[in-house]
């Protein structure tokens, strides 16, 4: 079968790697891919807002499934303009996307039903938000209430720092149209854990825990990036926690977006906060995590396409869905600048150094291939995976692997996993 997969980042490489090794496949596409992927598929030129391009490439080249790996177009509605067209596309549909696209949406949903979460407030209007405020027990959590690269949220230590955040998001737009809405939370503490899950709009299967690590600086100092590295599975997330979890989060949260006829088929991203008062949701995603997918897929041991053909024909039940034993460390290397300003354009060298390498793995995110060779092309550059027996091994190799790669103002954290050596 032929697949087109929408995106360019880590992820959808990730994705790529995985579905190029099922027998099912016998040509992959990317739309617009970058550097690294285009080793496995075939980039061709096309945004991923692009629509009529996409769809029309799909028809041309009669593809028979589009995984879409991106949020932008998922909340835009690219799955329903396939599936108007007749093409098979894997990804929530618009009207269930907006799990993601819409804080507010999701702190709704999850009021209605009962779902664990943070205490918190909606906001169209900067003065309600200040006033709200003054009242307020710190610190707080500002969340910008649509798509924000994975940025949008802020936390105040005090009130003076929560009228700024008010400025910054809804009067000076810092997020775009994103913080025409805000959501204003409680503080919660606790260790952070990621799920990812497939949905075929009734079943959902969870596959192995992740952490990310946001914040750009060694130590979580800095500001909030979409994402630095992450290890799996994680210490933290115990059999007990799956199971609270599965019983009043993840089924319950199928359940609802079915109750109110957004049925939900693809992937939902839980980001968990561990509480001393039990698991609560801190957010939703629709899509795959970056780079949670570099950690999570390579540890898959199913079949790509059998588990998504089955999210879609509704067969998620019938799948066993199996991952290996052992532990994933991805560490990002990024330019130095990133989240905020960064130069890009620099040779990078030593990516061969992966080739032949079991267990290693070199995920490109901002690539671009040139005539003198493959240059970095954005905040996020590279994803260096590797696996372990266990994450303390998993995390060593990560480490020795980040050294085989060189490119002028290369950055990264030191300390991705290192939480690991406290359980």
């Amino acid at each position: 079968m032929k697949v087109l997969i929408v995106g360019s980042g880590g992820r959808e490489h990730a994705i790529a790697l995985s579905v190029a090794k099922s027998p099912k496949v016998d040509q992959i596409y990317c739309a617009p891919g970058n550097a690294g992927i285009g080793g496995l598929a075939q980039c061709v030129p096309i945004g991923a807002m692009e629509f009529d391009k996409i769809v029309a490439f799909a028809k041309e080249k009669e593809i028979d499934l589009t995984i879409v790996g991106m949020d932008d177009p998922l909340v835009g509605g690219l799955v329903d303009e396939l599936e108007k067209a007749g093409l098979r596309a894997f990804g929530p549909r618009k009207n269930a996307a907006i799990l993601e696209g819409s804080k507010a949406f999701s702190k709704d949903l999850m009021k209605k039903y009962h779902i664990p979460t943070a205490e918190y407030e909606n906001f169209d209007d900067a003065e309600a938000a200040e006033a709200y405020l003054e009242n307020a027990r710190f610190p707080v959590v500002l969340k910008a209430d649509g798509l924000a690269l994975g940025k949008g949220v802020l936390i105040c230590e005090n009130l003076e720092e929560a009228k700024e955040g008010v400025k910054s998001i809804m009067l000076d737009k810092k997020f775009g149209s994103a913080g025409s809405r805000m959501v204003i939370e409680e503080f919660m503490t606790g260790r952070e854990v990621s799920v990812l899950s497939f949905v075929d709009g009734k079943t959902i299967k969870t596959m192995t825990s992740a952490q990310d690590h946001k914040r750009a600086m060694d130590g979580d100092m800095g500001l909030n990036t979409g994402g630095m590295g992450t290890f799996s599975p994680s210490p933290f997330y115990t059999k007990e926690i799956d199971e609270f979890c599965m019983k009043y989060i993840y089924q319950p949260t199928v359940d609802a977006m079915a109750a109110e006829g957004r049925e939900f088929k693809g992937v939902i991203f839980f980001g968990l906060m561990l509480t001393e008062k039990g698991p609560k949701v801190l957010e939703y995603n629709a899509r795959f995590g970056d780079p949670e997918a570099q950690v999570v897929l390579p540890r898959m041991k199913n079949d790509m396409i059998e588990v998504i053909e089955a999210c879609i024909d509704g067969k998620l039940d019938e799948i066993d869905l199996q991952f290996e034993d052992n532990a994933a460390v991805c560490v990002v290397l990024a330019s130095e600048g990133y989240p905020v300003a960064y130069e890009k354009g620099y040779l990078i060298q030593g990516l061969e150094s992966f080739e032949g390498k079991d267990g290693y793995y070199c995920f490109h995110a901002g690539t671009k291939k040139t005539e003198e060779g493959i240059v970095t092309n954005g905040g996020r550059v590279l994803g260096i995976t590797a696996k372990g027996r266990e994450l303390k091994e998993a995390r060593e190799n990560a480490y020795r692997a980040v050294q085989w790669v060189t490119f002028e103002n290369k950055y990264m954290r030191n300390d991705i996993g290192k939480a690991i050596e406290e359980v």
